[in-house]
């Protein structure tokens, strides 16, 4: 089992930056695939960048150049780094880990991102 808790979510303005964690427990963490997903409202829910164990990370294309993930295996934890944000970044984003060992994939409850002058 993994438990992943997210923080970092708020209201800011367009232009402006957040940095999300992710905190996790329960399992070797550098063992895990983790990422980042959203979903804004009534829309579904989308992967935002993924960070292999092997440290490999790939982007949505919307995010490319403006947002940085990255994990720290020593602190079992998960960032975003937003930068230059956009009011279609709006969303709830999700931190996720996959234990491709075990064929299990784990999700936080979300925090909720609002790009609004």
């Amino acid at each position: 089992q993994v438990q992943l808790v997210e923080s970092g979510g708020g209201l800011v303005q367009p232009g402006g930056s957040l940095r999300l964690s992710c905190a996790a427990s329960g399992s070797m963490f550098s063992a895990l695939n983790v990422g980042w997903y959203r979903q804004a409202p009534g829309r579904q829910r989308d992967l935002v960048a993924v960070i292999t164990s092997g440290g490999r990370i790939n982007y949505q294309n919307s995010v490319e150049g403006r947002f940085t993930a990255s994990r720290d295996n020593a602190k079992n934890t998960l960032y975003l780094q937003m930068n230059s944000l956009k009011p279609e970044d709006t969303a709830v984003y999700y931190c996720n880990a996959e234990d491709i060992l075990v064929g299990m994939n784990y999700w936080g409850k979300g925090t909720l991102v609002t790009v609004s002058s």
